[in-house]
């Protein structure tokens, strides 16, 4: 296949297009580097069947040649991404996400959309499902990134029921693996930091909010197996393996090993940190499994030890 992935140098865009390339197909991967970064995929470079380009798709998008699918990943995802631009991640989520929809409209390209959890908001019904419509703040500090990606998926089934367009959404729960952000805000880049230069290990609050943490190539196998499929309603791509912060910081301690003298500590958020964070969180993969035949296959122990020698050999 010739694939075209927006946002294809961020985090997951990079191992997305490194599995399509291993898989034998054609990548071309585009990002404006406001959260991307080229050294996700300069490993990639040297191959023939990869392209970057350089472009911020809530200007426009197109491309010469034929394509069999676009997925569109552009946009920040972190909070320090989206709330240092939230008017580009609102747009992107509105003209960024309609000229990926037009590109895949024009080329008869199947399409696919990387949602999040965080359309669910502060969620009221635990596990989540798909059919749960959320408990979101449309003027919160979070809504640019929320409200931009409920926009996005409300967007793609409309290009699915008036257009015909093969569309696909994917609701990514929290995903960790090497080339993360080290600085992005987010609390698997925050613990492992803090764990390999030997610094306290900050946990906000009192502990008890939960996430569930899906490994990368778990994810992208997701994403592809939802590609290929003909399902256009949302599936959710998650590891349904519920932790506190608390057990959290613990594991991330233990796979740092022996030389880890880090230590967890508790400390008291500001207002605009706990801002709409969700408390809770937890995918109900049953459409996942049923549709996509996918379960998450990579232990929290393998995929943290994997990420912390990332972070090892970045750190200095």
């Amino acid at each position: 296949m010739n694939v075209l992935i927006t946002g294809g140098a961020g985090f997951i865009g990079s191992h997305l297009s490194e599995r399509l390339l291993k898989d034998g197909h054609r990548v071309v991967a585009v990002d404006n580097f406001i959260t991307g970064s080229r050294a996700n995929v300069a490993h990639l470079a040297a191959n023939p069947d990869f392209e970057l380009i350089e472009r911020d798709i809530i200007a426009g998008l197109d491309y010469a040649g034929p394509l069999d699918a676009v997925m569109n990943l552009a946009s920040p995802a972190s909070p320090v991404g989206y709330l240092d631009n939230p008017i580009e991640t609102m747009l992107v989520g509105s003209h960024g996400t309609r000229n990926a929809l037009e590109l895949a409209r024009v080329k008869g390209a199947r399409f696919l959309q990387a949602s999040t959890s965080e359309v669910y908001g502060d969620p009221l019904e635990h596990p989540q499902k798909e059919s749960y419509w959320g408990n979101v703040s449309c003027t919160g500090v979070r809504s640019v990134y929320d409200e931009a990606k409920r926009f996005a998926e409300a967007l793609t089934m409309a290009y699915h029921r008036r257009h015909g367009l093969p569309t696909r959404i994917i609701r990514i729960f929290n995903t960790y693996g090497p080339r993360m952000d080290l600085n992005d805000g987010r609390v698997v880049p925050n613990f492992v930091k803090q764990a390999v230069k030997n610094e306290p290990v900050t946990i906000y609050g009192d502990g008890t909010a939960t996430r569930s943490f899906t490994y990368v190539s778990d994810l992208v196998e997701g994403m592809l197996r939802l590609l290929m499929s003909d399902e256009p309603m949302p599936v959710n791509v998650g590891n349904p393996r519920e932790m506190t912060m608390t057990e959290f910081a613990e594991a991330v301690l233990k796979a740092a090993g022996p030389e880890c003298r880090s230590q967890a500590v508790y400390v008291q958020p500001s207002k605009e940190r706990i801002a709409d964070d969700p408390q809770r969180r937890r995918p109900d993969i049953t459409r996942a499994r049923a549709i996509l035949g996918w379960d998450p296959k990579v232990p929290l122990e393998d995929g943290l030890r994997e990420t912390i020698a990332y972070f090892r050999s970045v750190i200095h």
